[in-house]
């Protein structure tokens, strides 16, 4: 996965490469998956959602430039696999999912592993997770039209926030970088790409 997918196509941070190689995918599908675990593509998981491809996961990782000290929020746990991979990065992992059957499994597939350093809660990510705010990074898992006003909010000075911005699943989605600066908050384009939609 790490020598044909990630590092042909910008996978260049040598933690987020060493990371990707040790987090175990397939701990994190389904028995009827798991053969996939390393293939180029997204999955299903439960409750209609998917698992990201591993190259959008190394890439939306990598975009954040996540440090040892940093507190993370995701929106969007699923499975739990960007949660895992996030949390070898960074100092504290807070991760909101929706679903409660998926939160559960998330968190009993995580603690089992060892990644001691995630919370999972059941909550509706569009208004994030006060309690713990601010985060130095934000990473969201689904596609929004915009990026919720909350999160803003809840981003750090000098905090990285990245999201999949796009109305429906039929068309590719603008995966966008937000980064604050004092009273700023600038933007770049990463890459296209196609997440199920933030509910």
């Amino acid at each position: 996965m790490v020598a044909e997918q990630l590092l042909p196509n910008g996978v260049t941070d040598p933690r987020v490469i060493e990371v990707m190689s040790e987090v175990p995918r397939e701990e994190f599908l389904s028995s009827r998956v798991r053969r996939h675990a390393y293939e180029n593509r997204a999955l299903a998981i439960d409750c209609g959602q998917t698992i990201s491809q591993p190259l959008v996961v190394a890439l939306m990782t990598q975009a954040l430039a996540p440090r040892p000290e940093d507190r993370a929020l995701e929106v969007g746990t699923g499975s739990g696999y960007q949660a895992a991979v996030l949390s070898r990065l960074v100092r504290h992992v807070i991760t909101l999912e929706l679903e409660p059957s998926l939160a559960e499994h998330a968190s009993e597939t995580l603690s089992r592993l060892g990644y001691s350093n995630v919370e999972v809660a059941v909550a509706d990510g569009t208004f994030g997770w006060p309690a713990y705010a601010p985060y130095d990074i934000i990473l969201v898992a689904a596609a929004s039209p915009d990026v919720p006003p909350a999160l803003i909010e809840q981003l750090a000075p000098d905090g990285r926030l990245v999201i999949p911005l796009g109305r429906s699943t039929d068309e590719h989605q603008d995966l966008r970088l937000y980064q604050r600066r004092g009273e700023d908050l600038i933007s770049r384009s990463l890459f296209p790409v196609r997440f199920v939609p933030l509910r």
